[in-house]
């Protein structure tokens, strides 16, 4: 475990002692509930670094720090508040919000499949000439915060689920724990990403025949690996946001998605274990994500307009 990681739950572990809870019970209920937000944070770490393609590579980790603090202020000074208030004075809301937050993701998932099938783009995108590098730095970390506040606000309300039992000062200790170690994790890994093609470059001017070989493969791979993060992203949006919609509908008392996928997850299961089983699950809940996405994307941009003059 990182050391800055043992510290922030040393801090926990005061505000914990204060309810009667030791550092363990924070550490375990961060864990549960850290581990529920998986798929959002792969999606969150896959986007990210969209966000730094076609600027400066002197400006990729200042607009990487911007993403951050914007992040860490997202989770902390809006989300947690909100989320804590919500669930001490309207718990039912929460499984709304969630579905809200599942179809936002679904719909993000299911656009950008349509695109790469051929659909109009909408909004910028990377074929756009750049007029003003100042403004486009500010619009592409003003949108990088936007999109994080969504996915933070589906990681706070997973976390939540997970913790809505214990005491208010818990569900802080561990909501607070979750956004610190979610963002510094994301937003650490991408800026390595993106930094891993400069780090290939200076290692190809190295001495060492190894330095060399090995900077000329990163320089080759890095391409390969924002190429992959793009198809994980994607994916992401789709299983996490198709798997809050059926869990969010079970929830409230509907069956007609989770009973079936439930059934073919178990009986894939008995037959060729459990993770193929969990796979099954898994690709079920990105076809929900996909057809529910899809029939959103048709009727904001078909029927209702949105974005219809923003195509490239």
């Amino acid at each position: 475990m990182p050391s800055g990681l043992v510290a922030l739950l040393d801090d926990i572990s005061v505000i914990a002692k204060a309810a009667s809870a030791s550092i363990d019970d924070v550490a375990v209920a961060a864990g549960r509930a850290g581990t529920k937000t998986a798929g959002v944070v792969i999606d969150d770490a896959a986007v990210t670094p969209s966000y730094v393609t076609g600027l400066s590579p002197a400006r990729e980790l200042p607009i990487i720090w911007k993403i951050t603090k914007g992040s860490l202020r997202n989770k902390l000074v809006f989300l947690l508040p909100g989320a804590l208030l919500l669930s001490e004075f309207l718990p039912q809301a929460i499984v709304w919000l969630l579905l809200l937050g599942g179809s936002f993701l679904a719909y993000e998932g299911a656009e950008k499949v349509l695109e790469k099938l051929g659909a109009a783009k909408h909004g910028a995108t990377l074929e756009d000439e750049i007029t003003d590098p100042v403004a486009f730095e500010n619009e592409r970390v003003g949108g990088a915060i936007r999109t994080d506040f969504i996915l933070s606000a589906e990681i706070m309300a997973i976390a939540l689920n997970e913790v809505a039992d214990e005491s208010l000062v818990m569900r802080g200790a561990v909501l607070a724990l979750v956004a610190v170690a979610v963002t510094v994790g994301v937003y650490g890994v991408v800026g390595l990403i993106v930094k891993l093609d400069d780090i290939g470059l200076h290692l190809t001017k190295q001495a060492s025949k190894g330095a060399q070989a090995f900077g000329r493969f990163l320089l080759r791979f890095v391409p390969k690996l924002l190429v992959t993060l793009s198809i994980v992203g994607t994916v992401a949006m789709l299983w996490v946001g198709g798997h809050i919609v059926v869990d969010s509908l079970h929830k409230l008392g509907w069956d007609g998605l989770y009973g079936p996928i439930h059934a073919a997850e178990h009986a894939v299961h008995e037959v060729a274990g459990g993770v193929l089983g969990w796979l099954t699950a898994t690709a079920l809940s990105a076809a929900v994500g996909l057809v529910i996405g899809g029939v959103i994307v048709f009727v904001l941009h078909k029927v209702l307009g949105v974005g219809a003059g923003e195509g490239h």
